[in-house]
């Protein structure tokens, strides 16, 4: 398995997993937070189809590197969480816990910058 395929699954593992905890906190709440805020979140989630990316990400790399699509895919999801890191930025009182997370994809988006120079 090439380096490459084993990026862009890692990146649909932590962004399923992303997807997972903000599903998660809006249930349980440990930390407090305003479940609008979170339901927010969801929400550009969902219009920025997270879950679709992820599982797309897996299929392709799965057995080969499709590079054009997998650098199409990234650049999707970079899109939607640029506007979902803004508003954790905006909103980082409430949810500051939501940002190492945040911090994690977008490394993982970065490293497929190298890829396509």
């Amino acid at each position: 398995m090439q380096p490459e395929m084993q990026k862009a699954i890692i990146l649909a593992e932590n962004i399923i997993g992303f997807i997972k905890f903000v599903q998660n906190q809006r249930d349980t709440n440990h930390f407090r937070i305003e479940n609008n805020k979170l339901l927010q979140i969801k929400y550009l989630i969902e219009e920025y189809k997270f879950q679709i990316v992820a599982d797309e990400l897996i299929r392709i790399n799965q057995f080969d590197w499709n590079e054009k699509y997998t650098l199409y895919l990234v650049e999707q999801f970079r899109k939607g969480i640029s506007i979902i890191d803004e508003y954790v930025k905006n909103n980082y009182n409430e949810l500051f816990i939501v940002t190492a997370r945040l911090y994690t994809l977008k490394n993982l988006c970065s490293s497929f910058d190298k890829i396509a120079s």
